[in-house]
């Protein structure tokens, strides 16, 4: 049940981020949230500036396969691959990744408090 719950969570922020809608990517994290990556740790007020100013737009954000979702009482881990299109001021970028999502429940909802990605390698795409 709460991995449903998670699951369609993580849904429905992917189509938020498509939407370009940086208010309302907002409503799907903490106010900490925090993204790392290979260039390190950024605030992700920074990706939710980007998005608002219309620097970064999105035009597609999807899972691929199935995701791993292990919770630990009032946290849980969501890792999955996600294929995604970006434009960053015009310039299109195309991703293949590994994506771990921390999130916690505050209330009744689930929010990210980090989000660690990764390239997928494509000589290691059968090991999981």
């Amino acid at each position: 049940m709460m991995e449903q719950e998670l699951l369609a969570t993580a849904k429905d922020w992917a189509r938020a981020i498509v939407e370009n809608d940086a208010a309302l990517i907002a409503t799907f994290v903490t106010d900490d949230w925090v993204i790392v990556s290979d260039s390190g740790v950024s605030p992700g007020k920074k990706f939710l500036d980007l998005v608002a100013s219309g620097d970064l737009t999105h035009s597609s954000m999807d899972m691929v396969g199935e995701a791993r979702i292990r919770i630990f009482g009032d946290s849980a881990a969501l890792t999955s691959r996600i294929t995604s299109t970006a434009h960053y001021r015009g310039l299109r970028s195309d991703a293949d990744e590994w994506t771990t999502d921390i999130f916690i429940k505050r209330g009744d909802r689930w929010l990210c408090a980090l989000t660690h990605y990764t390239a997928v390698n494509p000589h290691e795409l059968g090991v999981r």
